[in-house]
């Protein structure tokens, strides 16, 4: 099998994580699995890796799963958000918010984001939103619409605007369909996404912060080694930098992490000696008793209390650097 990169690894993890707690079929593990690896002979080796059982892993000459193209759309339908339990969320439409979908050029193509902001030209701060391996959904949506609450304006891209969108892929390819397009697009598609922000009359051109979660939380962190135009981030319990970039960080970086996602956490120490080592500014906060995801108030691990806390203290950094 050839070897899995950081974020085929820390996806397959987690899935294998939310299988063993039930949350996931072993039918949408395998096919998860599969669309992450390329077949099915290199999804049975990351699976046996993992832990699963013999029994649980699948012929290496079974048929690759075949994607169902979803019928969906993208764009979160007026009123509240399906499933959202936060007291933070706002609707789509909430009064005075602009929400648009806007494209913008990225790497000789135009790719698209969801844009929330306050009305009005004044100009303000921006933060670009990256979301989880679940593609742009509604909850991401949600989030832009907070920050846009905040004064900001938030642009969540979606960062399979090439493959036809979040919203036209199979939910168990979407994953797949992320790591097979390499960490660095992600980045080179948010350099883009700065560039838009900053070009905009709305923005306070400079005042641009990032903030991500779980895959996003690590594609959060990696930016802040290759975009020295952020002025601040707040990566959501993603996985870490590689620790020789450290020194390459010039925003002033923020790092949530929940007490009981040892798989994140549990490595969290030497991030932090890394940057200890520099003169980068820098906060990690354990939040306790919390499991991977605590602030996805539409998942089963959402915890009102300490997601409100994660929120909070993500605004005071921004406040504070942006």
């Amino acid at each position: 099998m050839t070897q899995l990169g950081k974020f085929e690894k820390y996806l397959i993890e987690e899935f294998f994580d939310d299988y063993r707690a039930g949350a996931m079929s072993q039918r949408t593990f395998t096919r998860r699995v599969a669309f992450i690896t390329g077949s099915m002979a290199a999804a049975a080796a990351a699976m046996t890796l993992v832990g699963c059982t013999p029994n649980e892993v699948p012929r290496a000459t079974d048929p690759m799963p075949t994607p169902t193209p979803s019928p969906g759309t993208g764009t979160a339908s007026a009123g509240a958000v399906p499933g959202a339990k936060s007291p933070l969320s706002v609707p789509e439409g909430a009064a005075g918010l602009l929400t648009a979908t806007v494209k913008f050029p990225a790497g000789g193509t135009d790719i698209s984001g969801y844009l929330a902001r306050p009305e009005g030209d004044k100009p303000g701060p921006a933060v670009l939103v990256c979301h989880e391996n679940r593609g742009l959904t509604p909850h991401i949506q949600d989030v832009a619409r907070r920050f846009a609450k905040e004064g900001y304006a938030a642009l969540a891209l979606d960062l399979l605007s090439r493959e036809g969108g979040t919203a036209s892929l199979d939910r168990d390819a979407v994953p797949g369909a992320l790591t097979q397009a390499g960490a660095q697009r992600h980045v080179s598609d948010f350099k883009a996404a700065f560039d838009y922000l900053n070009s905009q009359d709305h923005v306070d051109a400079g005042r641009i912060a990032m903030t991500g979660y779980c895959f996003g939380g690590g594609i959060t962190w990696q930016a802040a080694t290759e975009l020295t135009g952020l002025k601040a981030t707040s990566a959501f319990y993603g996985p870490a930098p590689d620790l020789d970039k450290v020194t390459t960080i010039k925003p002033a970086v923020f790092g949530v992490y929940a007490e009981l996602d040892d798989r994140i956490t549990g490595p969290m120490p030497e991030l932090r000696a890394a940057l200890d080592a520099t003169d980068v500014r820098h906060e990690l906060k354990v939040y306790p008793g919390v499991d991977h995801a605590f602030h996805n108030d539409t998942g089963e691990r959402y915890n009102e209390a300490q997601a409100t806390a994660a929120w909070n203290d993500t605004l005071a950094w921004f406040r504070k650097y942006v």
